[in-house]
Formats: C-alpha cells, sequence, structure tokens
C-alpha cells in the first residue's frame, strides 16, 4: 500500500500533552487523529476505527481496529486495553479511556508512531548511581600517602572516587 507508506513518511505529530502526575509527554489519540486529517484527505486514503469487546480468560478486553483504506487496498491494526473499574470513575468513563488508549495503539502500529520516549511504562526506572566525586591534586596526593601507609586501600579509594588516566597510572606505579 503505497499511500500507508507515504503517509507513515509525512506523518508529524508532536507530544501536545503533559502528565504532571507522572511528570511525562504524551500524544493523544485525537491528537494523532488531528495529524492525520490532512494526510488522509491527500492521499485520498480513509481511516475508520472500530471498537469490540473480547474475553480472555476471566478479563475483558476493548479491542480497537484501525482500518486504513483507499482504491488499491485495505490493511488493519490492533490496539488492546483491559477493561477494568478505576476509583472514581463511572463504567462509562473507564470504557473510554480504554477505548482512547487501545486506538492509540491501534494508530501508533499503523502509521508507526514510536511511543518509547512518553509511555511511562518503557522508562528505564533502575536508580541513577551518583557520580563519583573527582580528586584535586592535593587530595590525590593525600590519597596516594594514605593508601601507601595503608591507611585505606586502592580499592576503597577507585570505589569513592573517578580517578583520571593519569592519577590511575600513579596508582599503578606503587
Amino acid at each position: 500500500m503505497k499511500n500507508l507508506l507515504k503517509i507513515q513518511a509525512e506523518l508529524k505529530c508532536p507530544k501536545g500533552s503533559f502528565n504532571s502526575f507522572g511528570k511525562y509527554k504524551y500524544r493523544s489519540a485525537e491528537q494523532i487523529l488531528e495529524s492525520l486529517k490532512p494526510l488522509l484527505q491527500k492521499h485520498e486514503s480513509t481511516l475508520v476505527l472500530t471498537d469490540d469487546i473480547v474475553q480472555v480468560g476471566d478479563k475483558l478486553f476493548l479491542k480497537a481496529t484501525a482500518t486504513l483504506s483507499d482504491s488499491d487496498s485495505v490493511i488493519h491494526s490492533n490496539g488492546f486495553a483491559e477493561m477494568s473499574e478505576h476509583k472514581g470513575m463511572s463504567s462509562e468513563q473507564c470504557t473510554g479511556t480504554a477505548s482512547s488508549y487501545a486506538r492509540k495503539y491501534a494508530l501508533n502500529g499503523l502509521f508507526l508512531i514510536d511511543e518509547t520516549e512518553s509511555d511511562p511504562d518503557s522508562k528505564d526506572n533502575t536508580p541513577v548511581q551518583p557520580k563519583k566525586q573527582t580528586l584535586d591534586t592535593k587530595r590525590f596526593q593525600d590519597a596516594v600517602k594514605a593508601v601507601t601507609e595503608g591507611k585505606i586501600t586502592r580499592e576503597s579509594l577507585e570505589a569513592k572516587f573517578s580517578l583520571t588516566e593519569g592519577q590511575t597510572d600513579i596508582l599503578n606505579a606503587l
């Protein structure tokens, strides 16, 4: 489908929303659709979004299907969201939330929209190790003296401080 390739290449949809609680930028399904409308018209293509409820085991999911068609072909992409209760939301609001989420990911799949930067589930949540301090000349000379006198070990020095190549060479010469 040549039109899909053209739309994928031309689509620009910046992350126009910010989640202040999670501190990340994101784009909504509505923002994606607004960016797509002129491209769909330009390339004489139509996009239809549909939702279905599917059961997998004892869980219910909303399955969104994005269908792109032009005069030559039709292509589908699906996105899923679990149907669940959310505190403070009506059942209709929960369904709408699941629909928006599933549609967004159906659109992402169809139009090759990368969400990894904005998706909080994809963030690396490993703790950041604090940077090690560096040693100025005087402090390094004091540390070398402490190592030679057996007051500290080289290993403890290297574990605590970031040493320059020159400082490492001096320690190797001890």
